[in-house]
């Protein structure tokens, strides 16, 4: 059975809750680039734009109902050589068959790509859909949705989808790795989020994974409760494949405490867990290994106590090496960030230093 989610929509609007997805896509979902319709500021014109900063995604419109370009060889373009990096492609059911064709006659590759496919309503000729968007493109996407999804059909003031749209055969994106599905969905509520391959699960399951362990860990004491099991077996730290110190201070006499201690800290607090040191143990792991983590899953193989380790290690090492833009065991050539200096890094930090 396919994997699904929902895209909340609420009052967000249909466009507005997309550009959040994708933003969510860029942010958490292990992705370089998106490749997706976007609203230029220049007569309402939408196109086929690269983006990688999730902050850019505020003009994304997949929604529009225009079709300027077959996006298939812009992807081709992208693909026909590695790319070092993933990227999301937002594409019509026609489009994504174009790209498949395309494949098929070595002319892209399928390697570095994310087919995202939206369930399709059709689209204006150019100049009829400049006609129809006038001076609000937002507004006049939800008019069209509103007005297909209502059964009033997309016919407006004499216009109407163009003759290849009316014609199409395959409206639903069946062969995009995530279909957004907008048919039989309530839309003023969710959209519909299907991973239909491996790799779209494999994006879902990042997705869930990021959000889920970001929100069980955004404070010390959901953090607490989440590590509450921990018995400092360090077993985790044994499994880890990257963790290379040959001593760990956390078997040294650091943390050795005294009997004395625990009493006073128990007196201090009224109550005491035993074994301490537990949350600071795997902070300081965290603030270690994320640069290095490369997510093999050894550290809640290794738990005793079926911890979620990995999950928190895979959320932290997420952002962190983001951060730096780096991904850890990608390429002999990347040096770990913490070994080399960059003048021109973390700007934003520096400039509030002096």
């Amino acid at each position: 059975m396919a994997k699904t989610a929902k895209i909340e929509v609420k009052e967000q609007g249909l466009v507005d809750s997309m550009q959040g997805f994708f933003r969510t896509l860029l942010e958490k979902g292990d992705i370089n680039a998106l490749l997706v319709p976007q609203r230029l500021p220049m007569k309402n014109a939408v196109m086929p734009t690269l983006v990688t900063d999730p902050e850019k995604i505020n003009g994304a419109d997949p929604l529009a109902p225009v079709f300027p370009i077959n996006a298939a060889k812009v992807v081709s373009k992208l693909t026909r050589k590695p790319l070092h990096g993933k990227v999301a492609v937002v594409l019509r059911p026609c489009e994504i068959r174009a790209f498949v064709e395309l494949v098929k006659l070595k002319q892209a590759r399928t390697e570095d790509v994310v087919l995202v496919g939206l369930d399709c309503f059709g689209a204006y000729s150019n100049v009829d859909y400049l006609r129809f968007a006038g001076e609000d493109g937002n507004g006049s996407t939800q008019k069209f949705f509103q007005n297909a999804l209502s059964g009033k059909g997309t016919a407006w003031e004499g216009i109407d989808i163009s003759p290849a749209c009316k014609a199409c055969d395959h409206p639903i994106p069946e062969n995009a790795d995530l279909l957004i599905g907008l048919l039989g969905v309530d839309t003023n509520d969710h959209l519909l989020l299907k991973a239909n391959t491996a790799n779209g699960e494999a994006i879902l399951d990042n997705l869930k994974l990021f959000e889920e362990t970001s929100e069980a860990t955004t404070d010390i004491e959901k953090l607490t409760s989440y590590l509450s099991e921990c018995i400092n077996c360090y077993n985790c730290r044994v499994a880890c494949p990257v963790c290379y110190c040959k001593e760990c201070v956390f078997v040294t006499d650091v943390f050795d405490h005294e009997p004395s201690q625990y009493l006073q800290w128990a007196k201090r607090k009224g109550a005491v867990k035993m074994p301490t040191d537990t949350v600071f143990y795997h902070i300081t792991r965290l603030a270690h290994m994320s640069t290095a983590c490369i997510g093999c899953g050894q550290c809640s193989n290794a738990c005793p106590n079926n911890i979620p380790v990995m999950e928190i290690f895979r959320t932290i090492a997420h952002y962190t090496q983001k951060a730096f833009d780096y991904e850890a065991g990608l390429s002999l050539d990347d040096e770990p960030p913490l070994s080399i200096f960059r003048e021109d890094e973390f700007q934003e930090v520096v400039a509030k230093m002096h």
